[in-house]
């Protein structure tokens, strides 16, 4: 594999495992590593954007209460900001991640919007039951459910996924959302929208995501599953599939090399920033997409088509 770049500038030929192809495009960061799950937004260079300052609010979602979880940074807070600026109050269930967190509460507070912050892990069914309990007690109802908190590990080959790694993985991702999907879902009323995470990797099989692919599958599967079952009750339940988003999901994943080269391989020969998906969020939980159910909408700059 041979890189030729420079931060901040365009290069070219770059070696894929797939062959060599001459491209353009764009790096937005450049090599760095966390040896964390999750990862920190603090400490990411440069620090990603999830506010698009021209973006304003129309009251789309005035008065509504969402669940996001996994917002206190990446695209999880670009979709708590967006929510914010809409009207929303947000109630934001993340593990440990305190100061990205506190930074995330204290941006939406300084819009005029209200934020609880709810530290736990996501696997575990009683910090669903609680993540529920606050929201009612604090905000008296939920509208909107976001299924964002997701872990990802990258690994060559299969026998490298060790048996404790599948498991985290799969209880983070799939387990994780069940639980909080199911403890919400009696609070639910029509008009009430579920938003589910999955990913571009899912469609075209990314050879060292494996079992992190693998739940964002199943993720697909819940989706359309759900979606039907909850269509006569109308309650919307859709997924989003993005591609390379600059978040902490990325250094704490990959290897730091490969950083510079992540979204190179769409169409468009870049990655993106949080706030370049804020408005999906916002179009799935309002009442513009009150005619979709059941699908998956792909926001990963041509990466994958159709």
């Amino acid at each position: 594999m041979k890189h030729n770049y420079e931060f901040g500038n365009k290069y070219y030929d770059y070696y894929y495992p797939k062959g060599i192809q001459s491209v353009e495009y764009e790096i937005m960061a450049p090599e760095q590593s966390q040896r964390r799950q999750p990862g920190l937004e603090y400490l990411m260079n440069p620090r990603p954007v999830f506010d698009n300052p021209n973006y304003k609010g129309s009251g789309k979602l005035k008065d509504k209460v969402a669940i996001i979880t996994g917002g206190d940074s990446g695209l999880g807070r670009a979709c708590a900001v967006a929510f914010a600026k809409e009207g929303a109050k947000v109630v934001i269930p993340y593990y440990d991640e305190h100061r990205d967190a506190e930074e995330t509460k204290a941006y939406i507070e300084k819009l005029g919007g209200e934020c609880l912050l709810l530290s736990g892990n996501i696997i575990d069914k009683k910090f669903s039951k609680y993540i529920v309990e606050q929201t009612l007690d604090r905000f008296g109802k939920i509208d909107i459910l976001v299924n964002n908190a997701g872990v990802q590990y990258q690994q060559n080959k299969l026998e490298d996924i060790s048996d404790e790694q599948f498991d985290q993985t799969m209880k983070v991702n799939v387990y994780g959302m069940f639980y909080l999907t199911k403890e919400v879902l009696p609070h639910l009323k029509a008009g009430s929208s579920i938003i589910n995470l999955t990913s571009v990797t899912t469609f075209y099989g990314d050879p060292q995501l494996i079992d992190y692919v693998t739940t964002k599958g199943a993720i697909v599967g819940f989706t359309r599953a759900l979606a039907r079952n909850l269509a006569l009750k109308n309650i919307r339940v859709n997924a989003i599939a993005p591609g390379f988003f600059w978040t902490p999901l990325q250094p704490s994943c990959w290897v730091k090399e490969k950083i510079p080269s992540l979204g190179a391989d769409a169409a468009m020969a870049r990655g993106a920033m949080p706030y370049e998906l804020a408005p999906t969020f916002v179009f799935l939980a309002s009442d513009d997409s009150s005619y979709m159910t059941g699908q998956v909408i792909h926001n990963n700059g041509g990466q994958i088509m159709g």
